[in-house]
């Protein structure tokens, strides 16, 4: 399967397999978000949307951009989303879409990659790690909107 297996740029007739991969990854159809993430990653300068395919078939997909100066950080690569067909794991797929991802985001002049993830993520985390990532510089933080003190705040428009 290596020697027949493409990795490209994604194209909008590939919404619906991506759409269909992500739901047996996920057990969630989300046919809304795969449309709006392709029209704001589709081929577009800075952000990534790539595809394996081999014979017709979407086995795989990742998806990145390239995020400047956030918390004092130089420009950097981030991959918010990777899938690869269950059935077609352990076969190099991912790796090679990491790869191909982060060989565009270096031409483009990115000199790091990151990516963020829960941390029971297992799958995910044993992936990335197994392409070379490890714990970076930043912290995530994240507080609950429902039970925060927000207080009164008056927010002209």
């Amino acid at each position: 399967m290596d020697d027949d297996l493409t990795v490209r740029v994604a194209e909008a007739t590939d919404i619906a397999a991506v759409g269909g991969l992500d739901a047996r990854i996920t057990g969630l159809a989300k046919p809304d978000y795969w449309r709006g993430t392709f029209a704001r990653y589709g081929a577009r300068p800075d952000r990534y949307f790539l595809i394996a395919e081999t014979g017709g078939r979407v086995l795989g997909f990742i998806i990145g951009e390239v995020r400047a100066w956030e918390f004092g950080s130089p420009p950097s690569g981030w991959i918010f989303a990777i899938g690869v067909d269950p059935e077609h794991r352990l076969k190099k797929i991912g790796s090679r879409l990491f790869a191909a991802v982060c060989r565009r985001m270096g031409e483009d002049g990115v000199r790091t990659v990151r990516t963020m993830l829960a941390r029971d993520d297992a799958l995910n985390m044993a992936f990335f790690r197994s392409q070379g990532m490890m714990g970076g510089p930043f912290i995530q933080l994240e507080m609950g909107l429902a039970s925060a003190r927000l207080g009164a705040v008056n927010v002209k428009a």
